[in-house]
């Protein structure tokens, strides 16, 4: 079998708060972006550096284009013979050998800001990636119950890599932008005040039309966002129930559905765009008129003598440079409109709060005993009445003690309080004295092995997913523990044994043979405490009895809970515990309850045809 791979976990968060300071974050979605970088901030300014220094040495061949033809006119008396090179010939080359190094500065630079700003996008959109997933997991479950898988699939992969397509090339396009109005701008002024306004006057309109079209656009966008949230959503939410679609034989009725959220989509992309596609009409319309009154009242200046022919040329060329590249804005700001709605929704799940923080005392596994107290403990689920009510239970070190009842009635629930998967609202959880609370959470969740009903196994092969947990497990261990839990068996009969592919979720087995490895996945990894909640209900008689015979040697001198409605699995437990409605109605063994002739006895008889 292949080495299972051991990860080693460092909290990437903590790099990114220098000395646990709360800093309150900022509103505005670029600002939240730069506070979540700015430990970027160098290869940002590099990146910044050299996007201009590519646009100076870019905007410079208009200007050689115009010391060219000052030559052809002036010769002799030309800018570069007032350098003290008269010959003509020198002088163009000198220009030539300028041009030459000119073109290979820009190139250079072009290649230094490209790889620099598509390197930190990919680095942004990675660590952004990560520090999103890691903080997802440390947010409770109802946080998960109340949002759905596909909607949380489109903020790590949709919305990410909408910020990395605008940091590809949208940066480095907004900073050229604002560097050729600078220098040209500048340069117009130079050179020909008396006509450098027609040049410009359109600016101040492009940029008020920019920014307004930006505040009419984030809505749109942000409605955009979410209406592909929705739609990844249904799409993950049909991909996972496929099975019972094709049974129910739905196939028409969940196209309807997907065609509603994908038209809804369509409706709300459709807005944006209508809008987005008016800007660069808009602009051309602006720039039409300045180039036209800089052609016709520029050329009148030029054949009166007030500038030359070179500056003439050079303004021509200079002012599509400068106005030209303003249409790109429209493309621009649609990409920055985007990028910062996938920003908002990106930096929100940031932002959510941690409601279980982990406890500050350590609890090395090896020594923990296993002794458990539940004492006075309330919970309830959201806008919902208390499923466990001023509930008290004690539990010895080592003892096996099984819970019955009838569904809902908060069996489970006790589970997920135990692992602190949800906090109590009131009352106290001790394990070995300690409240849980103020235990290192994963060295709580270490110390409990779940075997959970609904058995999760990740797509890989069944050795990955009885090393899962215990990473470092060996080959030998892996196959021992799997024979503890009657999973060797079946395993070997699988076309590639140990190493077989157990597809999503483990769809490619059955229920029963799920509920083995989940069985051998918990065993494997020795806790102290260990959860069975319905470990045997997708087991059939024989693999149940067999699977009972083993837990008799594995709960030995281990704290071990049942959950069970199968009440045969669990009569040899230490005491069993009775819960309706949030309580304990009745406890003690097995025969105690028979001879009781409550609520135990009369599911007894139900159980077993009694009656």
């Amino acid at each position: 079998m292949a080495k299972i791979f051991k990860p080693h976990r460092v909290s990437r968060r903590q790099t990114r708060v220098a000395g646990g300071r709360q800093i309150s974050p900022p509103t505005h979605p670029l600002m939240r972006l730069l506070d979540y970088g700015h430990q970027y901030r160098k290869k940002i300014w590099q990146a910044t550096t050299y996007s201009i220094l590519n646009k100076l040495f870019d905007l410079a061949p208009p200007w050689l284009i115009g010391v060219a033809l000052d030559v052809v006119v002036k010769q002799q008396d030309s800018i570069i013979a007032q350098w003290g090179v008269k010959d003509v010939f020198g002088q163009f080359f000198i220009l030539s050998f300028l041009t030459v190094i000119i073109w290979i500065l820009e190139s250079v630079f072009q290649y230094a800001y490209d790889r620099l700003w598509r390197n930190l996008a990919q680095d942004i959109q990675h660590d952004l990636r990560l520090d999103a997933y890691e903080h997802l997991q440390e947010l409770e479950l109802a946080y998960f119950e109340e949002r759905s898988t596909g909607g949380l699939m489109s903020i790590l992969s949709d919305d990410i890599n909408q910020l990395e397509r605008f940091l590809d090339v949208g940066a480095n396009d907004i900073l050229q932008v604002v560097t050729t109005v600078i220098i040209i701008g500048g340069a117009f002024f130079i050179l020909a005040p008396s006509v450098a306004w027609m040049a410009m006057l359109p600016i101040p309109f492009i940029l008020w039309g920019s920014f307004a079209f930006q505040n009419l656009l984030a809505p749109r966008y942000a409605d955009v966002r979410e209406k592909v949230g929705l739609l990844n959503s249904r799409l993950a939410n049909n991909l996972s129930g496929i099975t019972t679609i094709k049974s129910f034989t739905s196939e028409d009725y969940e196209i309807l559905r997907l065609a509603q959220e994908s038209e809804a989509y369509r409706r709300s992309n459709t807005k944006a765009i209508q809008l987005s596609a008016a800007f660069v009409p808009l602009i051309r319309m602006l720039i039409l008129v300045s180039f036209t009154a800089l052609l016709l009242f520029g050329g009148i200046a030029a054949v009166n003598g007030k500038i030359s022919v070179g500056t003439y040329s050079v303004l021509l060329f200079l002012v599509q440079r400068l106005l030209w590249p303003l249409t790109r804005l429209g493309e621009t700001f649609d990409q920055y409109q985007r990028a910062m709605a996938s920003t908002n929704r990106v930096m929100n799940l940031l932002d959510t709060p941690i409601a279980i923080h982990t406890g500050e005392i350590h609890l090395p596994t090896d020594t923990v005993r296993g002794e458990l107290e539940f004492r006075n403990v309330t919970f309830a689920y959201k806008d919902r009445s208390p499923v466990v009510e001023n509930l008290s239970l004690q539990i010895p070190a080592g003892q096996t003690i099984a819970i019955v009842g009838s569904t809902g009635s908060g069996k489970s629930t006790l589970v997920k309080l135990l692992l602190r998967l949800y906090e109590v609202q009131s009352g106290t959880i001790a394990l070995d004295g300690i409240d849980i609370q103020q235990l290192n959470l994963q060295d709580l969740r270490r110390c409990i092995g779940l075997v959970s009903q609904d058995v999760f196994l990740f797509h890989g092969s069944v050795a990955e997913n009885i090393a899962y947990g215990s990473f470092d497990a060996s080959d030998d261990e892996i196959m021992t523990i799997a024979k503890v839990a009657e999973a060797h068996e079946f395993i070997v009969r699988l076309p590639q044994g140990y190493e077989t592919i157990v597809g999503e979720r483990g769809q490619k087995l059955s229920g029963g043979q799920r509920q083995r490895i989940a069985i051998a996945r918990a065993i494997l990894k020795n806790p102290p405490i260990l959860i069975l909640d319905e470990a045997t209900s997708a087991v059939d008689n024989e693999t149940e009895a067999a699977i009972q015979r083993s837990l008799e040697h594995i709960t030995v001198n281990r704290t071990t809970i049942a959950i069970a409605h199968r009440l045969s699995t669990i009569r040899n437990a230490d005491c069993i515990y009775v819960m309706e409605y949030g309580q304990f109605v009745e406890s003690g063994t097995h025969q105690e309850l028979l001879e009781k002739n409550g609520v135990y006895a009369s599911l007894w008889r139900v159980q077993s045809g009694l009656r």
